[in-house]
């Protein structure tokens, strides 16, 4: 059995890679361990609101369905405050408590973004988004989550007064795949620089979400790798409370349309691996973009659904619409566990340290109070 080749408490890259080949009994051995680290009988979930701030990025990622060009008459230049705060005072009514603010990766390098920001009256995409996230806080009652890729430790630093969390996907450590089809166009998926991104956000105690991107020609000592980074950095600031395992999936007429999409059973390796690697840090599965097979990843003990609204699409998957609340209510009982909302920053994080706006602490507080109850 495989629990006699590796050290459970002290796992290393060739315990991690052994696991991301389990086969037959290894397997279902593996994914009972991730299950039994399951603290409580509660699957999470945040209620939030999806809403693209620009549909403009300076990446060109081989399986990207959400950048638009600039010249395309339907794209998301940037929204107004006004139709933001349009957007959010409806999710409101849906109970929502997380906006969830998104957009192409550095988009104030493109000439149209920059005249629509200098016609708004800011200088940068940082000073746009931080009045946005103000906004939010002082005009709604909901907590701002940005993510948007990389940004400076300056620009982080501005937004987290803010924001009650942030995330970027590092998608993969490794450097190879920077001359493939996945991010040979792409300059911001460089790892080096989203591996400091996320270390600047320990830095500057940011509750933070990342994860990987599974299928897009990554090997399984690179997503070792990967997972290994991530828990050095969160070893070390103890900031990311959510790790994303993330499928591949096909979307009409991106570049890598013609690829492979990652199996049921590479998945489950790889997120009853993660389960294994990370203490006090969820591991989530987007359950719209495996709606038929998400309970299996229960059953490797996650503990999480993520982000999922009853009011927006999913702009960065829009072939793959999110499940009603209902319908995760039943899987979720159905693998005899309950459904529990929660918010945008997970309850050990609520504190001064992490979130030094007191107006903002104190009105997260007064939320999670509201979900306790």
């Amino acid at each position: 059995m495989i629990t006699t080749k590796i050290d459970l408490e002290n796992l290393t890259k060739e315990d991690l890679v052994l696991m991301l080949n389990a086969k037959g009994e290894d397997l279902l051995e593996i994914m009972n361990l991730a299950n039994s680290k399951r603290e409580d009988n509660y699957v999470t979930y945040s209620k939030n609101v999806f809403i693209p701030l620009t549909e403009i990025c300076r990446n060109d990622c081989g399986y990207c369905a959400f950048k638009k060009d600039p010249k395309d008459p339907k794209a998301i230049l940037l929204k107004t405050k006004e139709e933001v705060l349009a957007t959010l005072k409806e999710a409101e009514k849906y109970g929502c408590k997380e906006a969830l603010f998104t957009m192409g990766e550095d988009a104030d390098t493109e000439e149209a973004v920059v005249d629509k920001l200098k016609e708004f009256g800011y200088n940068n995409m940082t000073e746009y988004i931080y009045d946005i996230c103000k906004m939010t806080v002082e005009k709604t009652e909901l907590l701002p989550h940005t993510n948007a890729g990389n940004f400076s430790y300056e620009s982080m630093k501005k937004l987290k007064e803010y924001n009650v969390s942030m995330g970027m996907m590092l998608e993969s450590s490794s450097k190879r795949l920077m001359e493939t089809i996945a991010h040979k166009k792409s300059p911001g998926k460089n790892p080096e620089i989203r591996l400091e991104t996320i270390e600047n956000a320990g830095r500057l105690k940011i509750p933070y979400t990342t994860g990987l991107l599974i299928g897009i020609g990554e090997t399984k000592e690179e997503v070792a790798d990967s997972l290994l980074a991530i828990k050095e950095i969160h070893d070390k600031y103890d900031h990311i409370q959510e790790v994303i395992i993330q499928n591949f999936t096909i979307s009409p007429g991106i570049e890598m349309e013609n690829y492979p999409e990652p199996s049921l059973l590479d998945m489950v390796r790889t997120v009853a691996t993660a389960q294994l690697l990370f203490k006090g840090v969820s591991v989530q599965v987007p359950p719209n973009l495996n709606y038929d097979t998400s309970q299996i990843f229960l059953i490797c003990g996650t503990d999480d659904w993520g982000g999922v609204s009853p009011l927006s699409e999913d702009y960065v998957n829009p072939s793959s619409p999110w499940p009603t609340l209902d319908h995760l209510e039943k899987l979720t009982n159905d693998a005899g566990l309950e459904l529990k909302e929660r918010l945008a920053i997970y309850e050990k994080y609520i504190n001064e340290e992490y979130l030094e706006n007191s107006k903002l602490l104190e009105k997260v507080k007064k939320l999670q109070d509201k979900i306790n109850n």
